[in-house]
């Protein structure tokens, strides 16, 4: 298996596919539905809401960590988690500027 080459595509070719790749586990998705639903922070509250291992939740909040889309905050013994507002609004840009290129005027296949 090769190397991904980075660097024959663009920068924002390979932001978008960083974002997309930061999003691509379905129990990625749940977790970010989870924080926006509750609109605020959420603490060890997702075992319980998405039947998960907290080891599971755990590997994936650091994943959605990594890419910025959440901050966790220390509260006592336990770490909270939220939507990073910034970071979710680059995101929706980025995706709505990929997902509006594409006109259909009519049926090609």
């Amino acid at each position: 298996m090769g190397l991904t080459k980075s660097e024959i595509f663009t920068e924002k070719q390979n932001r978008l596919a960083q974002m997309m790749k930061a999003l691509a586990h379905p129990a990625r998705i749940a977790i970010i539905q989870q924080l926006v639903k509750k609109q605020a922070c959420v603490c060890g509250d997702l075992v319980e809401e998405l039947g998960l291992a907290q080891a599971t939740i755990s590997q994936h909040l650091k994943e959605l960590k990594t890419a910025g889309l959440i901050k966790g905050n220390i509260e006592g013994t336990s770490v909270c988690y939220c939507i990073d507002s910034k970071v979710w609004n680059q995101y929706r840009t980025a995706f709505d500027a990929f997902f509006v290129t594409y006109v259909n005027k009519d049926e090609c296949c």
